[in-house]
């Protein structure tokens, strides 16, 4: 069993070798015209909702099949990671692992978001390769290593958004423009492509400690001033569509092609998905894997599928 508690989403799932047997997720509820919540109230709202979530799986799946319980118990896998709603998750993890007597694993929410796109897109199984975490609370270019005992290993960051994250770019955009949070959603449904619409102008990635960076605040602005100037929504959507998948294809493109796994929220959109394919695929060696949205955006699959490799390993 996999449990995840993001910024915005209770997950539990359940795999074994033949696939997927449960998975289910509640979103925080963002009341209409906000941009976010603070993380106190994902807390509460996560533990109002992940013991019926746990329960539903129980329901579904006899306790004597659960080897394993594994939760992601913080954002990335660094040493200074951390965000309050995992710590539900977590100490509810251990709560059911102790329960049940079975081992409790550990694993983080970025590499629960890499596992679970390599299940839904079929790939990439190599020893090494690069994934795109674009959500909204990461930016991020990393390489993995993929090790056939053990599953996923070493994940390295290389570079990413040093201000605001693609998510929030598309969020702050979309709410604006009357839709929900989040917004990426919305406002795939309402871009119209306009090929003589201007471009929202973005900064090439710059190099400096020791990583490269791209900016979306730049983009976010000049968003901002159409919008209060009366552009057409439709047309203003697609822009930020494409200065996304501009900004990211930049990133990207700084280091030696290879296979390239999209994972999170803001990879589940299609827009973005061509966009990316036409400006990588005309180089030689890039490999593009796009896993369906339910396993791109917040979801327990990939935590569990972690828990089932270590298993196995």
């Amino acid at each position: 069993m996999g449990i995840d508690a993001s910024a915005y989403t209770a997950s539990v799932a359940a795999v074994d070798p033949k696939g997927i047997r449960f998975q289910q997720r509640e979103m925080v509820p963002v009341p209409q015209g906000e941009r976010g919540i603070r993380p106190q109230v994902a807390v509460f709202a996560h533990l109002r909702a992940l013991p019926g979530l746990i329960a539903q799986a129980l329901a579904m799946i006899p306790v004597s099949e659960l080897a394993a319980v594994a939760v992601s118990t913080r954002p990335r896998p660094v040493s200074d990671s951390y965000l309050p709603p995992f710590e539900v998750g977590h100490r509810l993890a251990e709560v059911l692992a102790l329960g049940l007597n079975v081992p409790l694993m550990a694993t983080t929410h970025q590499e629960g978001h890499i596992r679970a796109a390599m299940v839904g897109s079929g790939g990439p199984y190599r020893d090494r390769f690069y994934a795109l975490h674009a959500s909204g609370g990461t930016t991020e270019l990393v390489s993995a290593t993929w090790r056939s005992a053990g599953g996923l290993a070493q994940v390295r960051f290389l570079g990413g958004s040093d201000d605001l994250y693609a998510g929030q770019f598309v969020d702050r955009v979309g709410v604006r423009l009357g839709g929900p949070f989040p917004a990426g959603p919305y406002l795939e449904r309402i871009a119209t492509q306009d090929s003589g619409y201007p471009a929202l102008p973005f900064g090439r990635p710059r190099y400096h400690d020791g990583a490269w960076w791209i900016s979306f605040s730049g983009p976010e602005a000049e968003a901002r001033r159409r919008i209060e100037r009366g552009d057409d929504p439709a047309l203003v959507a697609a822009a930020v569509e494409m200065a996304v998948a501009e900004a990211l294809a930049a990133l990207a493109a700084k280091f030696p092609p290879g296979p390239l796994l999209l994972v999170g929220g803001v990879a589940a959109n299609q827009r973005i998905q061509q966009r990316l394919s036409r400006r990588l695929l005309t180089r030689d060696g890039w490999e593009l894997y796009f896993a369906p949205p339910e396993l791109c955006r917040d979801n327990a699959v990939g935590v569990a599928y972690i828990g089932q490799d270590r298993i196995e390993g």
